[in-house]
């Protein structure tokens, strides 16, 4: 049988209405893009190009799937972030646009020649960018999951050809235990940048949260315990030790932790703790200088 492509992708729109994906146009277009290898203006100009069975194949499987709320970013394995792409799989959190705001902010503060730590760093889309756009910095970034250490060392690979002398380490740990063990060997770890996105959802908010969240993306890098303060609790506890003087702690928040990280911070002896909205208008990002004389 013959099949082109626009009567392909409408096919494909009207069966992720029928499955309430909020996105049903776009996430059809984008998928038939994926399969074939086109873009936006083979929809808009060629809608007669004929779609192969092979081709047709594997979009009826990827719409099935999406159908189930699999989030279009795990079928296509790739997300687009700070202007560059990362392969991501469901161990570790797709990169947000939200989160962009963050490393922007750190950028604002980073200067060559930086050593940059990023706790909790799933993908390492912070990290990686961070580097990739400054100049003689380096970077570890630790995370408990092995897992995502697996697709955060790729998506180093996959840069390091991109830019030369990307100079990053991902390392297993949970949260700053590998850095506590390197200096009883007396190896002392000093940043000038500590930057975490961490796990800040409530327990009890997880299941009213989209599918495609919920069931699908890893509960571990959602999970930030009873009242989503876990870890910012735990690292604001223990990053001073790993800061130089002068040194910046930055975190990602939920849109209604700015006064209780910020509140933290300054317990600890953080000075200048500012809370940085994001698009929407929401508390997006807390950071500050860590105080050495008052710590």
């Amino acid at each position: 049988m013959d099949l082109h492509y626009e009567q392909v992708y409408k096919w494909g729109e009207e069966q992720l209405e029928s499955a309430d994906i909020a996105e049903a146009k776009l996430d059809a277009r984008l998928l038939l893009e994926y399969v074939c290898g086109t873009d936006r203006n083979t929809l808009l100009i060629h809608g007669d190009r004929e779609v192969s069975e092979k081709e047709y194949e594997y979009y009826v499987n990827y719409i099935v799937e999406r159908k189930k709320h699999v989030p279009l970013q795990y079928i296509t394995g790739v997300q687009e972030f700070m202007g560059l792409e990362f392969a991501v799989n469901k161990h570790v959190l797709i990169p947000r646009q939200d989160t962009e705001i963050l490393v922007e902010e750190v950028m604002r503060h980073l200067h060559d020649g930086m050593h940059i730590l990023d706790m909790c760093t799933g993908s390492g889309c912070i990290l990686l960018s961070l580097l990739y756009y400054s100049n003689d910095c380096t970077g570890i970034g630790m995370d408990i999951s092995q897992d995502a250490l697996s697709v955060a060392r790729e998506n180093a690979d996959k840069l390091k050809t991109l830019k030369n002398g990307l100079n990053v380490e991902f390392v297993q740990s949970d949260l700053f235990e590998q850095l506590e063990k390197n200096e009883e060997d007396g190896d002392k770890c000093q940043f000038e940048i500590i930057v975490s996105n961490p796990p800040y959802i409530k327990s009890d908010v997880i299941e009213t949260l989209m599918p495609e969240v919920r069931e699908y993306e890893p509960h571990s890098a959602l999970d930030g315990k009873e009242d989503g303060l876990f870890f910012y609790r735990k690292i604001i506890e223990r990053a001073g030790d790993y800061l130089a003087g002068g040194g910046e702690l930055f975190f990602e928040i939920g849109y209604d932790q700015a006064a209780d990280v910020k509140a933290m911070m300054e317990e600890a002896g953080y000075a200048e703790v500012e809370v940085v909205k994001d698009f929407a208008g929401l508390d997006r990002v807390v950071h500050g200088i860590l105080n050495k004389s008052a710590v």
